[in-house]
């Protein structure tokens, strides 16, 4: 079982077209993952759920909440879970 909440570095960085989220959680806890563009606009809504401790990870395909393929560019990814929070910066090239 991971000993601390860890968010790492989406791999590959930059991506084209999927990308993969690794975190590391301590306790169950409910799970807020998040990909925002630039202006703070939620793009993808990839984890809201109860989740229990382990060594996780979720991929991202590059598309909207909408199922529509977004636009090159930087895109944060924000992860929520219980009091602790982390975001992060990712690149898609096209």
């Amino acid at each position: 079982m991971p000993e601390q909440f860890i968010l790492y570095p989406n791999y590959p960085n930059p991506f084209n077209p999927v990308t993969t989220i690794r975190y590391d959680l301590p306790e169950d806890s409910f799970v807020d993952v998040t990909i925002y563009d630039m202006l703070g606009n939620v793009v993808s809504n990839l984890v809201k759920t109860n989740q229990s401790s382990g060594y996780k990870s979720i991929q991202w395909n590059a598309t909207n909440n909408h199922g529509e393929p977004v636009s090159a560019g930087v895109y944060l990814y924000k992860i929520q879970a219980g009091d602790l929070v982390d975001t992060k910066k990712m690149i898609l090239l096209k």
